[in-house]
Parts: C-alpha cells; structure tokens; sequence
C-alpha cells in the first residue's frame, strides 16, 4: 500500500471525504486519493477546511492529522489511538516497564542516532570528526550526556557554519528543521499507535505537557534525515530560503524515499513500526533490543 504524507499549506482548501476517498478541493482544482494510503495529513495552511468525516475516515485507516503553528511545530495530533488488537495487552507492559529497562533502551536510541549523525557528516563534510568514537561511550542512560557532546560536534560542521545552533525559534535553516522533524514525529507517531503502544509515555522524554514522549524518543535516530535535505537545500538556496511549497516538496522526499535494510526496501514509516513492535516486544520481555536498523536511501539524490 502507498503512505502518502499530505501537507496542506501556502494556499486556502477544502477537504473531504465521499466513497473513502479523501477530497480536496483548492483553487487549482480538485485532487481524490484513497484515504487509507494517507499515512500523515499536515495542516500547515491557515485557510483549511476539514470535515469531521475526514479525519474520523483517516484516523479509522490508521492515518495521522498533524497541525502546525507558524513556526510549523506541532500544535495538536489526532492519533488512530485504537488501531491494535492487543492494545490493552500492551498498554500494562508498556507501564510497568523498569528503570533499568528504560535505561538500557535510551542507550541504544542514543547509539543509533550518533552513528547516524556520524553517517551523515562524513556525506556532507567528508568526516565524521570523532562521531563514530563517541558511539561506543554512551553508557545506560547516556549519564555523561554523549548526546550533547555529540550535538556540540554535529551542528556547526553539518551546515559548515561554526556559529550554528540548534534552536527552534531561529530564523534560519531551523525553520526547515522544524518543517521536517514535524513530519517525522506524525510519522513515528502513527507506528507508535499501530503497534498498540501509548505515544505520551517516553522512554528517557518526559514533560507534563507532551503527549508524544515517546514518538519524541524514537524519532531521534532518523532526524538525521531531515538534516540531510535540509543541508542538501541550504547548499543550493541558503540558509534563508523561503519555506515554499517547493522547498517543502524537498524535505518531505526524503520521508517518501524508500530506504534499504539489510536487502530489502521499506518506506520509512515501515522502518517505525517495525521498531515500535520490537520495542512492544521489549515491553512484554520476548527480547532484549530494539535492535534499530542501518538505514541507507536506495537512490541517493
């Protein structure tokens, strides 16, 4: 089945749903898709009208509604929250995991992610500057921050730009960041709620007014993603490029693409559920690890 994230911006419409189609109607025309090959819908656009049929009909196929604030960070998620057969099941391991548990799984996510951040600056910036070293040093629960450390070493190479910093609110090629890393978390998301686990109860993020801890702990080993189409876009129109529905287009290629794992294609929102489900199996005690995969683009761009 295709996954098809829809983002919804720049201009006023109208959605939706006759015959398990998803409706749009805009100024251009009017475009139908199944919606159950709708796996994220972003309302980014301040003139969008949705039915109450439309998101009762995605959320029923399994999809996700994100909507963004002007800074395009999440303001609400509508989630299929009762999408799994075992859910219940799953919902009591998931809260009487242990803190050592939850510990050992934080270790593993942090590892992931340096070595993807390790990845991607040597394809950018022809090094990893001592990335791949720090991977092994993340102890349980990352209690000497590796992560940081990492991060103090990633920023300002990743853009070439010694003064760069990671801040939401800067006006700058976070402004992209922000874009892609809101998709990326409705993507992570949704395989959170499809694998019957509760997206607010984090692993190592806990905050009283999130209620997507725990999309916020998976997604950290695939945002280096997202900082590869946003380095690729800062290259060729600079930091200040405004966020068009093309430079949109751009970032959200690189949550389309289909990426290989050890041989085999999958779409990125594959590749959460599967390591949601690992980590439900986690939960239950039927294995140790997450064991989050190495993941590569099939065709580079």
């Amino acid at each position: 089945m295709t996954e098809r994230i829809i983002d919804i911006s720049e201009r006023p419409v109208s959605l939706h749903a006759r015959n398990s189609l998803l409706v749009i109607d805009s100024p251009d025309g009017t475009n139908t898709m199944p919606l159950e090959e709708v796996s994220a819908l972003v309302l980014a656009a301040g003139q969008a009208t949705v039915s109450q049929a439309t998101l009762a009909g995605i959320a029923e196929s399994g999809g996700a509604v994100v909507i963004c604030n002007k800074s395009y960070m999440p303001a609400a998620m509508l989630l299929p929250f009762g999408s799994h057969f075992v859910q219940t099941e799953r919902l009591a391991a998931q809260t009487s995991i242990s803190a050592p548990t939850r510990k050992r799984l934080w270790q593993e996510i942090v590892r992931a992610k340096v070595r993807a951040q390790a990845h991607i600056l040597e394809a950018e910036a022809g090094s990893d500057f001592g990335l791949s070293d720090l991977v092994a040093q993340v102890r349980s629960g990352d209690p000497t921050n590796v992560e940081a450390r990492a991060a103090q070493i990633y920023w300002p190479r990743i853009f070439g730009d010694p003064s760069f910093r990671r801040r939401r609110d800067a006006n700058d090629q976070n402004r992209l960041l922000n874009y892609g890393y809101t998709v990326l978390r409705a993507i992570v998301a949704r395989a959170i709620c499809a694998s019957g686990l509760h997206p607010s109860l984090g692993l190592h993020h806990h905050n009283r007014y999130d209620s997507f801890c725990l999309a916020s702990d998976l997604m950290e080993p695939f945002r280096p993603l997202v900082d590869s189409a946003v380095c690729d876009i800062c290259r060729a129109e600079g930091a200040d490029v405004e966020i068009s529905p093309v430079i949109k287009k751009s970032i959200l290629q690189s949550l389309y693409e289909r990426y290989e794992v050890a041989g085999e294609q999958r779409t990125l929102f594959d590749i959460a559920t599967r390591v949601s489900n690992a980590l439900a199996r986690v939960f239950a005690g039927e294995q140790r690890n997450l064991e989050i995969p190495r993941i590569r683009p099939v065709v580079a761009r």
